[in-house]
């Protein structure tokens, strides 16, 4: 742990309990002189001090944890030169701000969103002058809502990994090879009996239904082993843990029913991959394989990107695996998944970074990629990338294509087989990237798109440059 001061953050925990600084250092069995120097900066946190905070206050050890910090430093690069006050913000009073005083940082965030929200609703009304248009403003996309939630809850939602985990093994699944059990829970437990259709002849490509009536769940004979089981554990989330999945939902601020109703499917879906990869079985497993994916794949019986979205949510506090990032994008650079089990932040202005091997891989189909690439800010991360293609039909039917993107701090990297033959320890052999255009700081990158917002371009009739946009 670097050192790390968080006097303001100490501050506010005592006012929050109603103690004095002579009662807290009590507390904590430390001198009443050694807190004020804490509270006032002269001294770091250390690894023991925050220990006592947890035990003494069940304090959860985000709230000082450089990961909440980064995310914090990393939302706020984003929002702050979007704010249009013209003044340029150096990176050290962003992380003064994160760092002592992180609820402002929040409120901050907080009034970005709403700004962000009006520019956009202003744009909508721009573009249907002369239609009638409803004096509410329209709440955010519901899907924005959901994906917020995950990112929120660093993709873990320790209550559905535990049930699942507890219905594995009640269910007796086997490892690899969960459908016959699904099934046979499924008609033991609730009458549900599972049936394979022969064919898609709607041509719709639905891949589950359930017919609550009749108590039939239809599978589509398209769908291999694997995604069988991840449609059978699916229903079966909301037959057994169908409470929870609505208390879940009702508790967060979610600005309407469809983004609860879309919430309730991204925690079934949560609950699916939980109970066919169960927690301990798959974190020893992904040990033990140096976070083999194909691997992994092969011994649970499902796919790649399944695969890797479940590695996104290893972060059980007392039995954490290597905290990854997780995105899926298509060929137009859209990102319809994206999981962060820490703090790597991806922008939300823009689109993200052409020199991301995530793009690359759609060159090099079904190959697993490798990059070094090192952020504006210093930090280094290891990406592994692979294209997945899916299907529903015969011969001319439209298929998917994505690329899966699975990241993690260079750190982390020796426990990855993937760092095989890669030079960790040397900065020039990581790709410089950027978060997206128009907020990366890299001055002379030959693919940048956008001028970074906030930056003066430094316009010359006499004189042109390889890098497009130079920053004055």
């Amino acid at each position: 742990m670097r050192k790390t001061f968080m006097g303001v953050r100490l501050r506010r925990l005592r006012e929050e309990r109603g103690l004095t600084q002579a009662a807290l250092a009590e507390a904590l069995d430390l001198s009443t002189s050694y807190l004020s120097q804490l509270e006032k900066n002269q001294r770091p946190l250390t690894v023991p001090v925050l220990l006592r905070l947890n035990a003494v206050f069940g304090v959860d050890v985000q709230l000082f944890s450089e990961g909440e910090e980064a995310r914090l430093i990393a939302d706020l690069r984003d929002a702050l030169p979007d704010s249009g006050g013209g003044e340029a913000i150096a990176m050290a009073e962003i992380r003064e701000l994160a760092a002592n005083m992180p609820a402002v940082g929040r409120a901050l965030l907080s009034l970005h969103q709403r700004y962000r929200a009006a520019v956009d609703r202003a744009e909508a009304m721009a573009l249907r002058l002369g239609d009638d248009w409803p004096a509410t403003p329209p709440p955010p996309m519901p899907y924005e809502e959901v994906r917020d939630f995950f990112y929120a809850r660093h993709n873990h939602i320790a209550e559905l990994d535990d049930a699942a985990e507890h219905l594995h093994a009640a269910a007796g699944l086997a490892v690899g090879a969960a459908n016959a059990g699904l099934a046979g829970y499924l008609a033991r437990r609730h009458g549900v009996r599972v049936a394979v259709d022969a064919g898609d002849t709607s041509g719709d490509g639905v891949q589950r239904r359930y017919d609550p009536t009749n108590r039939v769940l239809h599978l589509s004979a398209h769908l291999r082993p694997g995604q069988q089981a991840f449609q059978m554990a699916t229903q079966l989330a909301f037959l057994e843990v169908g409470a929870t999945l609505h208390r879940l939902a009702d508790d967060a601020p979610f600005s309407g029913d469809e983004a609860r109703a879309l919430a309730r499917i991204g925690l079934a879906n949560y609950f699916a991959g939980a109970l066919i990869l169960p927690y301990g079985p798959f974190l020893s497993a992904a040990e033990a394989l140096r976070y083999d994916i194909e691997r992994l794949g092969q011994q649970f019986g499902v796919g790649f990107e399944t695969i890797c979205h479940r590695l996104s949510t290893l972060q059980r506090p007392e039995a954490r695996g290597v905290p990854f990032f997780f995105v899926r994008v298509d060929r137009a650079g859209n990102i319809s998944k994206r999981q962060s089990a820490t703090d790597f932040h991806f922008s939300r202005v823009g689109g993200t970074c052409p020199l991301w091997n995530v793009y690359e891989a759609f060159a090099l189909p079904g190959r697993v990629l490798t990059q070094l690439a090192s952020m504006p800010d210093g930090r280094t991360y290891l990406w592994i990338a692979r294209t997945v293609m899916r299907g529903h039909g015969g011969y001319g039917a439209p298929g998917k294509t994505f690329a899966i993107g699975l990241g993690c701090d260079v750190r982390h990297a020796p426990r990855l087989v993937y760092a095989k033959g890669l030079d960790l320890n040397a900065p020039e052999a990581a790709t410089p990237i950027g978060v997206g255009c128009k907020v990366c700081e890299r001055p002379a990158c030959p693919q940048r798109a956008f001028p970074p917002i906030g930056r003066a371009i430094a316009v010359d009739a006499n004189r042109s440059r390889f890098a497009p946009y130079p920053v004055a």
